[in-house]
């Protein structure tokens, strides 16, 4: 049983590429403090940080022209809670929705799919609505969690939601049977060549690996047979017990946009990746699967994207668009949502910064990065 285990976790570890050499080292959970699956150790700010950060956080609860409303903010600092800030009626105990850091949520359950041995990331993840002749068909796990799947999808940046995939998919034709419908999306790129954004890729991931959990099972089994595996291998041993993953119609995990969480939960999901996917000595991701998630896409028309999570470009600014926090340090990387959600996590200063709130997407990223920035770089 021993050998069968070790087994799985080697052929685990053999899926996940070799980490670029220039990643910042991941900090492990400093001795003698407590993880936080029941309640936050809470600590100290750095001398010197408590007035100028009382100022950053000032438009907590206040309406920003750019960043609109900022409904909650945690900062984790070497594994301690050392501040956060909610708007009036909002609070520690107030789920609110992930928008696409569900994503995030989506990579997190691939990973404990591949370290159980259940799935291999360079082998086709398929779909039965194409045939073996469909070039979809031949498109691995790894190249749909790096959105260079190739597929036609347009999100980022349409403004009229009836040209938006997104709201067609999530609530308009597409919305009873969202799966179907990301499916039916055509190929317009060879398949590893392209980065473009695409919530229906993750979805259609999302829908493989309830096939691999709940094979051939109608709908009710297959929403709980998901729920089970995101509660009993990522959200209970993480102490994320406020999580609520929605799902359509078909049974399916909308694993691209819709996770509520308390920002405090959201908070032990970054620290979770910040630990390199250990929580107080359980593996919960398989080795290397936190190096993967941060290390950019292989396509030449990107360097902000790695599987699942955003990240910083080791130089310059980004493409095809400006990174999250191109000022701040190098290491960031980020589940990042609709409106204004992140969780972003810098190994090098040991630190996840979450915030939760609404503002329009086509004004308030700029803003919302410099103003992480200005956070992050008080510690």
């Amino acid at each position: 049983m021993v050998l069968a285990l070790i087994g799985v976790a080697s052929a685990a570890l053999a899926q996940v590429s070799a980490a670029p050499p220039n990643l910042q080292p991941l900090p492990p959970q400093p001795v003698g403090v407590p993880w936080p699956t029941l309640a936050w150790p809470t600590g100290p700010l750095p001398d010197g940080v408590a007035e100028r950060l009382d100022r950053a956080l000032a438009l907590v609860g206040h309406r920003d022209p750019k960043l609109g409303e900022t409904r909650a903010v945690v900062v984790i600092h070497h594994g301690r809670l050392v501040v956060e800030r909610y708007a009036p009626g909002f609070g520690p105990d107030t789920p609110l929705i992930s928008w696409s850091m569900a994503k995030s949520v989506t990579q997190a359950l691939l990973g404990i799919a591949v370290r159980k041995g259940l799935v291999d990331i360079d082998k086709p993840m398929g779909n039965p609505r194409w045939s073996n002749g469909d070039p979809r068909a031949a498109i691995p796990w790894r190249q749909w969690i790096n959105m260079t799947d190739g597929q036609e999808y347009r999100e980022i940046g349409v403004a009229d939601p009836t040209l938006n995939d997104a709201a067609s998919m999530l609530y308009g034709r597409g919305r009873r049977d969202v799966a179907g419908f990301a499916a039916a999306l055509p190929l317009i790129h060879p398949p590893g060549t392209h980065w473009n954004y695409n919530s229906a890729g993750i979805n259609l991931i999302a829908d493989a690996l309830t096939r691999v959990l709940a094979p051939n099972a109608p709908p009710v089994e297959r929403r709980a047979r998901v729920a089970r595996e995101l509660r009993d291998e990522l959200f209970a041993p993480i102490g994320m017990t406020s999580a609520q993953p929605e799902f359509d119609s078909t049974g399916l995990f909308l694993g691209s946009a819709l996770v509520y969480a308390t920002a405090r939960d959201w908070a032990r999901f970054g620290l979770l990746y910040l630990r390199d996917g250990v929580w107080d000595g359980r593996r919960i991701l398989p080795e290397g699967w936190v190096d993967f998630a941060r290390t950019k896409t292989p396509a030449e028309n990107s360097d902000v994207y790695g599987a699942g999570f955003w990240v910083t470009p080791a130089a310059d600014r980004g493409r095809p668009q400006t990174a999250f926090a191109p000022d701040g340090p190098r290491d960031i990387f980020l589940a990042q949502g609709h409106e204004g959600q992140v969780v972003v996590i810098v190994p090098s200063k040991d630190l996840v910064l979450v915030r939760l709130g609404l503002f329009d997407d086509f004004v308030g990223w700029g803003r919302l990065g410099e103003w992480a920035v200005g956070i992050i770089n008080l510690f």
